[in-house]
């Protein structure tokens, strides 16, 4: 009767703290997202290493980005690349290019389309949609990815959201909440890109991938490789940072 009564009490006890430590797949991914911000800014310098089957190609830029809303990034090699920049504030987007010096606004059209070359996307690198706002979230498995057990989780886009991709499996890890992994899908189902993250090490204090490597699937020998030279966050800038007119004066 004491053992019943024994048992009976762990339980009552153990399963309202279960529930309490279960996580949810949305809490998941922006413990992921967040780990690559800071609470006000980011500032990064990147190099990024085109590689196609008979040639490879590789570019510098630096990048600013304050809360969801603002981000800036500025080409610094190679030379017919330098200058070249970005500015996204909310939904809209420009891109300077002092060679002809003219601004344009991108269209919502042109997001899908190649950044730089790159087989990144213009919204991946420039508006980047928030995994965390415009999806919706769920855990439907756990797979070990280099070594780390991780949450394998569904990403359907919300019907309203103004997204590229119409489906996104990503794999982050239990220990960090690392993105290890990443499968970007189009609205007919076809797996379009993969994309990983290795290369962990102390970047702006913080234990980070620093590579990011990015495969379109119906594209042999080719890929992308996107790599953090430095990292720091919570960078104070000035009010007038984020503006067009201070694309033109960036160095």
């Amino acid at each position: 009767m004491k053992r019943i009564l024994f048992l009976s009490v762990l339980i009552f006890v153990s399963v309202p703290f279960i529930a309490q430590n279960k996580i949810s797949a949305k809490e998941i991914v922006k413990k992921a997202d967040d780990l690559m911000k800071g609470v006000k800014t980011t500032k990064a310098e990147m190099i990024i290493t085109t590689v196609r089957p008979k040639w490879k190609r590789t570019m510098k830029m630096k990048t600013w980005s304050k809360g969801t809303n603002l981000s800036m990034i500025l080409f610094t090699s190679p030379v017919k690349e330098k200058g070249i920049t970005f500015l996204m504030k909310g939904k809209e987007v420009w891109n300077w290019i002092p060679s002809i010096e003219r601004t344009i606004k991108l269209p919502p059209s042109m997001m899908m389309q190649s950044f730089m070359g790159t087989d990144f996307t213009n919204d991946d690198l420039v508006k980047q949609s928030s995994i965390v706002k415009d999806y919706n979230h769920k855990i439907i498995g756990e797979e070990t990815i280099e070594g780390r057990k991780c949450y394998k989780i569904e990403l359907i886009p919300h019907e309203d959201a103004a997204v590229v991709w119409g489906k996104i499996i990503v794999w982050i890890s239990h220990d960090n909440y690392f993105q290890l992994k990443v499968n970007f899908y189009d609205e007919d189902d076809e797996l379009v890109n993969k994309m990983r993250a290795y290369d962990i090490k102390n970047l702006g204090g913080r234990l980070l991938p620093a590579k990011m490597e990015i495969t379109p699937m119906d594209k042999k020998g080719q890929k992308t490789v996107m790599e953090y030279t430095s990292l720091e966050f919570d960078v104070p800038f000035k009010d007038n940072f984020f503006t067009v007119q201070n694309m033109k004066r960036l160095k």
